[in-house]
């Protein structure tokens, strides 16, 4: 047996340090592939989740990476969005990596957008604008455009957003419809806060109607904006008189052709003395460029006299002083006033004669026609033949209906020249007004009364210029009255339940003891409360029932019911819309006197109405008064019972 051989020990040291280096270059060779495909994973997983997101809108959203697991954080709007995050994440990477750290955003915290709504309506049709509740339903907008404009096309560019619907949002977009109705050419804005109506309608007094219809219809808590013009009139002819009388200094018409000509004209006004504000109406018509400055020049001319009167028809200028003004200041004032009127204005001045006395025997020539409160016309006074009387008659008739004139008119030669023109003109100015009286003299014309038109005293100043010509005198002293104003005295709801009152205090509604029958008596009241609320329209109302204390409370709770639903189907029975009628019973709860006395418990029992009013609206945060609250807070001692601890969670 051959001996073994002896290896070298170092050889073997060399041989295992060899084997040790390839073994660790080997191991480092395998890391670095694995760490190297980890961040392929890493990179790759981040930027699909992060482009998953961008697409949904999820920006809010930050995802890192760490090895296989990845981290989404931020801050959601809502449960809803931070689960959405999760589930796209979720369809890059297994769920089992994906590390939820976000949070939630607190819902108080977030302010809801603000919604807003443009309607824009013209020939071609209506188009929506703008961002609106997704509860509200848009559907419906368009369905009640569509009927409101008989079948116009609805261009509908709303957005929406899921949220609740504002306080006041309802009411704002019925009202901003109900203008929409009225109004072809128009744009409305809506908010929950805010209404404004721009808008062009076909004539002022159309302007007039609808301003004074919205403006009563505007819902409570709403800021309503009304911007409704209207083209301006032509006058003609354009008109403009100056007065200065015993009733002081005042216009009775003005017109301008531009804002800026009424205003140099309102200044002129108010160095003469006219208190306040006036109307003045912008109208097309004007002779010239230079209007202006010609009312200008003649209101200083009456001015600097101290008395008298100016009128521009059209070119026409025709300035009258009284005798008392002094000869030589009423030379001044015309030799001033002719040289500073522009060129096209043609100017025809007079200073009138002191009243010379009268013989007695001497009937001074004088024709009136009054105008009564009915609409009847008396005409007296003094006109020339016949055929003048004929003429006169045919054209009353005319102007206030055939059975409504009565004339006592006397025949008389030797009448002024142009009678039958002054006569007829003032039959026509008397015609512009709801009552009033007429007077042709000699040497002047009057009229008096009152009309339901804001702009009567420019209208009749108008027809008297007009038609009478240069250097005629006529005084003018005619008065709008509101309440015979068809625009200014609509029914609105306040008017209704007044007239509703007055009724009821001069016919009081009976019941029979114990029943809640309607009477014939009541029967007739209730005639007269139905004409008053089909002619008002519906009216938000609670016709009250109410009871003496005698008999069992319960039982007068319920026979004021009765009788309020008794007479609340009376007036249904009477075509009178009750949708926005309630009957309320409160039975023996509200005496109005003593019920000790037979007097009292009459007056007791009784039906009342009343407006209804919207509920008040329940009070929002306020988170500045919230962050002043201080909340007492107890510190208990050692030796106050407490709940048990909760055991650890593993």
């Amino acid at each position: 047996m051959a001996p073994a051989r002896r290896r070298d020990p170092r050889l073997r040291r060399i041989r295992v340090a060899l084997s040790l280096a390839a073994f660790a270059l080997a191991a480092l060779t395998a890391t670095g592939a694995a760490v190297w495909a980890v961040g392929v994973i890493e990179r790759a997983a981040q930027r699909g989740i992060v482009d998953q997101l961008d697409m949904a809108g999820l920006d809010w959203a930050t995802v890192t990476t760490d090895g296989l697991m990845v981290t989404l954080s931020g801050t959601a709007a809502s449960e809803a969005e931070r689960f959405r995050a999760l589930q796209l994440a979720s369809t890059i990477v297994d769920a089992a990596r994906v590390i939820d750290g976000m949070e939630v955003a607190d819902p108080d915290a977030l302010a809801p957008p603000r919604f807003s709504m443009e309607i824009l309506r013209n020939d071609d049709g209506v188009s929506l604008i703008g961002l609106m509740p997704t509860a509200f339903g848009r559907d419906g907008i368009r369905a009640r455009i569509t009927a409101l404009t008989e079948g116009a096309p609805v261009t509908d560019m709303l957005e929406t957003a899921d949220h609740p619907v504002p306080a006041g949002w309802r009411p704002a977009v019925e009202f901003g419809l109900d203008a929409l109705a009225l109004l072809p050419r128009s744009k409305i804005s809506v908010a929950a806060d805010r209404v404004a109506v721009t808008a062009i309608t076909g004539g002022h007094d159309e302007r007039r109607r609808i301003e004074t219809q919205l403006a009563r219809a505007a819902p409570p808590g709403i800021d309503v904006s009304l911007d409704i013009s209207a083209p301006r009139p032509v006058i003609a002819p354009f008109t403009l008189r100056f007065v200065i009388d015993e009733r002081g200094p005042r216009f009775d018409a003005c017109a301008a052709d531009t804002d800026a000509a009424r205003d140099r004209i309102r200044a002129a006004a108010a160095a003469a003395g006219v208190p306040g504000e006036f109307s003045c109406l912008i109208a097309l018509g004007t002779p010239s460029p230079d209007w202006a400055a010609a009312a200008v020049s003649g209101i200083a001319a009456v001015a600097e006299m101290g008395a008298g009167s100016v009128t521009f028809s059209d070119a026409d200028v025709s300035l009258i002083a009284p005798h008392e003004v002094d000869e030589a200041v009423y030379d001044a004032a015309v030799g001033r006033l002719d040289a500073a009127l522009p060129a096209v204005f043609s100017l025809d001045a007079s200073r009138l004669p002191a009243p010379v006395e009268e013989r007695p025997e001497a009937e001074p020539a004088e024709f009136t026609a009054t105008l009564s409160d009915a609409g009847e016309v008396l005409l007296r006074g003094r006109i020339g033949d016949a055929q003048m009387r004929a003429a006169i008659q045919g054209l009353a008739r005319a102007r206030f209906g055939a059975g409504a004139v009565q004339d006592a008119l006397r025949l008389q030669e030797g009448l002024p020249e142009g009678w039958a023109r002054r006569v007829m003109t003032g039959i026509e100015a008397l015609a512009l007004l709801h009552e009033g009286r007429v007077a042709v003299q000699p040497a002047r014309l009057t009229i008096e009364g009152r009309s339901g038109d804001p702009e009567v005293s420019d209208a009749v100043s108008g027809l008297l210029a007009g038609k009478l010509g240069r250097g005629q005198v006529f005084g003018i002293d005619v008065v709008y009255d509101e309440t015979l104003d068809p625009v200014a005295m609509a029914p609105t709801p306040e008017r209704c339940i007044a007239r509703i009152d007055e009724i009821v205090a001069e016919r009081k509604i009976i019941f029979a003891p114990g029943a809640a029958r309607v009477d014939s008596e009541t029967g007739q009241t209730l005639d007269a409360i139905a004409a008053v609320l089909r002619e008002c329209g519906e009216v938000p109302l609670v016709i009250e029932g109410h009871t003496d204390s005698q008999g069992r409370a319960e039982m007068n709770l319920a026979l004021s019911q009765r009788r309020a639903d008794a007479v609340r189907e009376g007036l249904a029975a009477r075509r009178v819309l009750v949708s926005a009628i309630e009957a309320v019973g409160y039975g023996q709860t509200r005496p109005i006197a003593d019920n000790a006395t037979a007097e009292g418990r009459e007056a007791n029992r009784r039906i009342e109405f009343r407006l209804r009013t919207p509920p008040e609206e329940a009070p929002g945060r306020d988170p500045a008064a919230e962050a002043l609250l201080e909340i007492p807070v107890a510190i208990a001692d050692d030796e106050a019972p407490r709940p048990r601890p909760r055991p650890d969670a593993d």
